[in-house]
């Protein structure tokens, strides 16, 4: 049995972000990239059913729609104990043409169970998931907080409006899983960035097919007005600015 974990490769949280060509692209000059952290959890998730499998589950493979320059992400969650990798050769350009590029490298080697992230730190467009069981045809369950292996059963926990839904599912199915997956990613150790080097990386040609959207600018948020500091005695001036200038009362 094999799980597959849909990987981005995104920026450091902490990352400054510019824009560059008319505000249409973003400055990637300094930026530091790694793996998405929802997408981190999944994989985490994945290599503890293997590990709990009693030899069920044989391989653990991460799947990632990007140019040559996004490996080193890669490698890491080889490093962090994938048994594999596939990097499609193309520009993510939005969800639909990552969904259709997955799915078809996807046909030619299925997977039994496939996890993605809610969604990706960047673009936060949780839509990938969802695309990606449509082109195969097979079962998704999403709002994932939990996967269980109870003999040859999965069983799935699934967060819904102040309540849980605990669900069986039968093979292949997707699974889009969201806080609860995992307690914490998991950090490679010195043994796994070194196996990491010898692990294939296999490189997938795209599928050509219409990219339905493109960015037309970004636009940064306006900067917080400066902070006023009213001395705590001064009640009355405090009530004024709530009024006169925050407007909250």
């Amino acid at each position: 049995m094999k799980i597959l974990v849909c990987i981005s490769n995104v920026p450091d949280t902490t990352t400054k972000i510019k824009f560059v060509n008319s505000n249409t692209a973003m400055d990637t000059t300094g930026v530091q990239w790694i793996i998405n952290p929802w997408d981190e959890l999944a994989l985490t998730r994945a290599l503890e059913l293997k590990e709990n499998s009693n030899g069920l589950i044989d391989n653990v493979s991460v799947i990632h729609v990007g140019k040559v320059d996004s490996e080193p992400t890669l490698r890491k969650a080889l490093a962090i104990g994938a048994d594999g990798a596939f990097r499609i050769n193309a520009e993510p350009k939005d969800a639909y043409y990552v969904a259709y590029q997955m799915a078809e490298a996807i046909k030619k080697d299925p997977f039994d169970i496939i996890i993605c992230g809610v969604e990706s730190s960047d673009f936060n467009g949780s839509a990938v998931g969802g695309m990606l069981s449509e082109f195969l045809g097979i079962n998704s369950v999403s709002s994932v907080s939990a996967i269980n292996l109870t003999g040859n059963n999965f069983m799935i926990d699934r967060e819904a409006d102040g309540a849980k839904e605990i669900l069986s599912i039968r093979l292949p199915f997707l699974a889009v899983i969201q806080k609860g997956i995992a307690k914490e990613p998991r950090i490679p150790s010195m043994r796994g960035i070194m196996s990491a080097r010898t692990k294939p990386l296999v490189v997938v040609e795209p599928v050509d097919i219409d990219v339905l959207t493109e960015f037309q600018g970004f636009e940064l948020p306006q900067p917080k007005a400066a902070c006023k500091m009213v001395d705590p005695e001064n009640v009355k001036e405090l009530v004024t600015l709530l009024k006169n200038e925050a407007k909250i009362l």
